[in-house]
């Protein structure tokens, strides 16, 4: 069947098979697809529309209209589509094949088909016992099939309902994954519990999904979902909590409801403990405050926390209490070749006196070697030394420059399984001393965690460059810690003479200072101008995939690293990704691939985790943890990735929005990074986000060559705006004896 007349004037249903999307756009559900019809034969058809989900293979009854495209010619412009089972051989084949139905790859929907013909989905569906029959199948096997059909046709059923009320196919898995047979029920009437519950799924979509199943527009349970919202929405932008009347008013405009409707309803959300509410000081004087529990909780035991550390009356570093520094510190020097400068040496004997200190200071100041030196000499007194790091390149810096085993975070504190670490209060680490690297990306809840881990008498020292971007998650710590008088802290300003030969620390310093980077006269810095962002785009993937290579010699997936402002736009890292993906890791017939959403994974492309996961690998996979594709298997519904720390880890086809391509990230994501080669494109689109930490936080994370492209403007643009405001944060006046 081809296209038939539908209910209304011009609108057509056309039964085709999906043979390969060309373009799919993740932020929209717009896809661009050929298909293949009865009436087509071996010519493939365009058809545009909303149809995310839909994967090669499937045979579709799409419902739309024919137009015609002054550029690309007829094409079927979908509304919506429905799937439906294929009825002939060919299309049988191809829909078994395509990886649909775990445990059968193409080989094996060969066989099935050889077998039984057009037969087969009824035999899957009522003999399943029969498939033994085909070479290669046993009993084992045959069951996993089975079974993997009936969930296929459970997710349909939910998602021909949801489909109904806007929600994407990829969505409607993960809620099916998350309530199984209860799912209809749970969206008919608690939608507000997909936010909460169900990854991906934000207060908009299950606002969405709330108003298609009638919930009032006004509703209490409504207008606290959506306070909820905003509170987690200033969360993700890195505040703590938000001062009330801010609350009220930025909720009252997300929600489109009276002001005098929200105050209620927030005294209900307080009275339930789903927020709370408590007096702190700001710069300004005590204001009230309105926290999600979990930051609250994590910003008062943080600063207990530290509090109990400095304060204790043991100490796990005794002998340095009465050490001949003088002695101490010739020692190091001909251990490592090398004297350290007076802000250096104040830095060593606080780490090692005090049992809280920050360490800070811009790149070319030391702060390295200033650890190395700390470290030499606690071993040297056969004291436990634990290193730590929010990332594995940033732990794995740390044990080179160090010459000790270093861990991230997340891996130290074995976090379990729902992430409650098996390293807390009650069950210590076995450390004298602690030495966090990187530590300005260190958010709140991360760092109660770890402080929770220490044992008391034990030496704490946070090593980080301040003026860098903060933390992708809530809180400032670092510089919340520098602000409270109660912390001893060294910042180290002298930048060494060696480092002045850089062009990399020169503009670094240069840039944080508010001057224009020198983009002539240094061997590893450089600018291409480009005004245009389309053009700037085509300029950033040419100096990667061809420029760096030819000149310096750096392989251009594992040594270059593009840094973008922005994920959206034409030069933001989303596009960039796409591009960069084409021409390093090409389509190739032959080669399996997979689509999700908007993006094709394959072998060989560098990827990025999205979120904490404590069930993946051997001790959790988390957000920005990158590595490469190593294996991708149609018949097992597989993929594999090699991450940063030298772990093979699995994700089910269904996983695939846990990870995204990382040819390109953002700033933000490359933060306790480093790289051989950094490449930044600058454009005015992106005049948002043109600020001077983050231009600085790029061009700091490079080792060995940076390299500008873009707008002249847009980079004095970013050198010249001081950057966002402070957070919302309370830690500073929570760490004053007093507080």
């Amino acid at each position: 069947m081809a296209d038939a007349e539908a209910a209304s004037p011009g609108t057509r249903v056309l039964e085709a098979v999906l043979e390969r999307i060309t373009f799919a756009s993740e932020d929209t559900g717009y896809t661009v697809a050929r298909v293949a019809t009865d009436r087509s034969g071996s010519e493939l058809l365009t058809v545009v529309g909303p149809l995310l989900g839909a994967q090669v293979g499937e045979s579709l009854r799409l419902t739309g209209r024919w137009t015609s495209h002054p550029k690309y010619g007829r094409q079927f412009e979908a509304v919506s589509y429905t799937t439906v089972l294929p009825a002939t051989v060919q299309g049988i084949r191809k829909y078994l094949g395509s990886g649909l139905i775990k445990g059968i790859g193409p080989v094996m929907a060969d066989r099935m088909v050889e077998h039984f013909g057009t037969d087969i989905l009824r035999v899957i569906e009522e003999e399943p016992e029969r498939l033994v029959e085909v070479y290669g199948l046993g009993p084992k096997r045959s069951g996993r099939i089975a079974a993997a059909w009936e969930e296929q046709k459970a997710i349909k059923e939910v998602m021909v309902f949801l489909q109904g009320h806007g929600v994407s196919t990829s969505l409607a898995v993960r809620i099916y994954k998350q309530y199984g047979d209860e799912s209809i029920s749970v969206v008919r009437k608690e939608p507000y519990r997909l936010a909460a519950d169900v990854w991906g799924i934000g207060f908009k979509t299950a606002d969405t999904i709330a108003q298609a199943v009638g919930i009032p527009h006004d509703s209490p349970e409504r207008v606290k979902a959506g306070l909820a919202y905003t509170l987690s929405q200033a969360a993700d932008n890195g505040h703590c909590y938000l001062p009330e009347p801010n609350l009220i008013t930025e909720a009252t405009k997300i929600l489109e409801v009276p002001r005098e409707l929200v105050g209620p309803c927030l005294e209900e959300a307080v009275a339930a403990e789903e927020v709370i509410r408590e007096r702190v000081t700001a710069e300004n004087g005590e204001i009230p405050a309105v926290y999600l529990p979990p930051f609250q909780r994590a910003e008062r035991s943080l600063a207990t926390g530290l509090l109990e550390l400095l304060r204790t009356g043991t100490d796990r570093l005794p002998g340095f209490r009465d050490v001949d520094w003088d002695k101490a510190l010739g020692w190091l020097r001909q251990r490592t070749g090398t004297g350290l400068a007076p802000e250096q040496e104040d830095a060593v004997r606080l780490a090692l006196t005090e049992k809280v200190a920050v360490l800070t200071g811009g790149p070319g100041c030391g702060k390295s070697f200033t650890v190395r030196s700390v470290v030499e000499l606690a071993r040297a007194r056969r004291a436990k030394v634990v290193l730590v790091a929010p990332t594995g390149r940033a732990a794995k810096r740390l044990a080179e420059l160090t010459g000790h085993e270093a861990a991230t975070v997340h891996r130290l504190l074995q976090l379990q399984p729902g992430g409650d670490p098996k390293f807390d209060r009650d069950n210590p680490l076995d450390a004298d001393l602690v030495v966090v690297d990187e530590s300005s990306m260190v958010d709140v809840i991360l760092a109660n965690k770890l402080v929770k881990a220490i044992p008391r008498g034990a030496h704490l020292l946070l090593v980080g460059d301040v003026d860098q971007l903060p933390s992708v998650g809530a809180g400032e710590v670092l510089r919340d810690l520098l602000a409270a008088d109660a912390i001893p802290r060294v910042r180290l300003t002298k930048i060494f003479r060696q480092a002045q030969r850089s062009g990399i620390v020169v503009n670094a310093h240069r840039i944080n200072a508010g001057q224009s980077p020198q983009t002539r006269g240094f061997p590893d810095f450089f600018l291409f101008p480009c005004e245009e962002a389309e053009k700037t785009a085509e300029l950033t993937v040419e100096i990667v995939a061809e420029r760096i290579p030819r000149r310096f010699g750096l392989d251009p997936r594992r040594d270059v690293q593009v840094l973008a402002p922005m994920h959206r736009g034409p030069a933001g890292a989303g596009n960039l990704n796409t591009l960069l993906q084409e021409s390093l890791t090409p389509h190739r017939d032959g080669r399996p691939e997979r689509r999700y959403g908007g993006r094709v994974f394959r072998v060989g492309d560098k990827v990025t985790q999205l979120r904490n996961n404590y069930d993946k690998g051997a001790a959790g996979v988390f957000n920005g943890t990158v590595g490469v594709v190593t294996g991708l298997s149609l018949e097992e519904q597989t993929l594999t990735v090699r991450t940063d720390e030298d772990e093979e880890v699995d994700y089910d086809f269904a996983e695939l929005d846990e990870l995204a391509h990382a040819y390109a990230v953002t700033i933000h994501r490359s933060q306790g990074s480093e790289y051989p080669a950094v490449v930044i494109p600058l454009t005015t689109s992106s005049w948002m986000m043109l600020q001077r930490n983050l231009l600085y936080t790029a061009v700091t994370r490079a080792k060995k060559l940076v390299v500008l492209a873009g707008s002249p403007r847009a980079l004095a643009a970013a050198v010249r705006t001081a950057g966002a405001g402070r957070r919302h944060t309370a830690l500073d006046h929570r760490l004053r004896p007093d507080a």
